[in-house]
């Protein structure tokens, strides 16, 4: 592919990446999405969502994926389906390596996500959305009144216990030691709940027919195991953000999260940041989304006022 140039290049094709390609091309700004896999993301895994307005049914998050690329084509966005290698962003051209050739832009915008981090137990991605799932608020609903597990000790994993309490008929939260990461005020939390805890423990196991049926769980002071029949494994071990490729080129927090405020600015100058790869305490669709629109604003302000300044500079 011979070298191409656009005014926004986006780096990954889920809700945010593809909501700021919209905005921006509407704008009338040429456009391109790099996606490594498919449009969506992390949200194409999850094949029933019910937190994103508009489906009152809920929807598929592949099926929302390629409606959001869809939509944002019809003004003129091109998709580009390859692995981002490399990226220098020190000129006021933003440079772009990917397996499919090299892209310039003025600007970028980073929506590359955050992955769920795995217990690394054997068919775990094999039972993804067949029992195995990584988000409470996006697949809860598909086990009301049914028996789930949370694994994690942390404000996430606790919150996602609290949660799907409302709504499932047992909850059993599984964690490795013997006291939790979280606030401790969340303890009498669970005790109301009456959600089961299970310390010192960790999931050895999956059983499963076609969906999950149970897991087999140990002991990892005693060695004992014991079986407990559920219809769901909710992960909340953490997210790694997917930023190792923009290392050196943009500021991050300790935990590899882009740095970029509630504008969506990062440290570069023409490089922004949005949806679950940037440092921010809620990551949903909708805010993935959010975060597009807004980065496709500050996108407008950056290019107008360089465009500004040249024209100042040739007279």
């Amino acid at each position: 592919m011979s070298e191409k140039r656009y005014d926004v290049a986006v780096i990954g094709g889920g809700p945010g990446g593809y909501t700021a390609a919209l905005y921006c091309a509407r704008s009338g700004f040429s456009v391109v999405v790099l996606e490594r896999l498919s449009a969506g993301g992390q949200m194409a895994t999850s094949e029933q969502i019910d937190n994103y307005p508009g489906f009152e049914d809920g929807v598929d998050g592949f099926e929302l994926g390629e409606k959001m690329q869809k939509g944002a084509e019809r003004f003129g966005v091109e998709t580009l389906y390859a692995e981002v290698t490399g990226v220098d962003f020190s000129g006021s051209t933003k440079r772009i390596e990917s397996s499919e050739g090299v892209i310039e832009a003025r600007t970028v915008v980073l929506a590359t996500g955050a992955s769920p981090r795995e217990l690394g137990i054997k068919d775990e991605r094999n039972l993804r959305g067949r029992g195995v799932a990584y988000c409470a608020t996006c697949d809860g609903m598909m086990y009301r009144d049914k028996t789930v597990i949370v694994v994690g000790g942390g404000n996430t994993a606790v919150g996602d216990a609290l949660y799907l309490a409302k709504i499932c008929k047992k909850v059993y939260l599984v964690h490795r030691r013997d006291s939790l990461r979280a606030t401790p005020i969340y303890m009498n939390a669970l005790r109301e709940n009456n959600v089961e805890l299970v310390w010192n423990s960790r999931i050895a196991e999956f059983r499963y027919d076609k969906r999950l049926t149970g897991v087999r769980i140990e002991n990892i002071q005693t060695g004992e195991m014991r079986d407990i029949a559920v219809d769901g494994v909710f992960v909340a071990v953490g997210r790694v953000p997917d930023t190792k490729v923009f290392a050196g080129q943009v500021r991050t927090d300790d935990a590899g999260y882009l740095i970029a405020d509630e504008t969506t600015r990062t440290n570069v100058p023409g490089v922004f940041a949005v949806g679950d790869a940037r440092t921010k305490e809620v990551r949903q669709i909708v805010t993935a989304a959010a975060d597009g629109a807004v980065a496709a604003h500050y996108v407008e302000e950056y290019l107008l006022e360089r465009s500004a300044k040249a024209k100042e500079a040739h007279r």
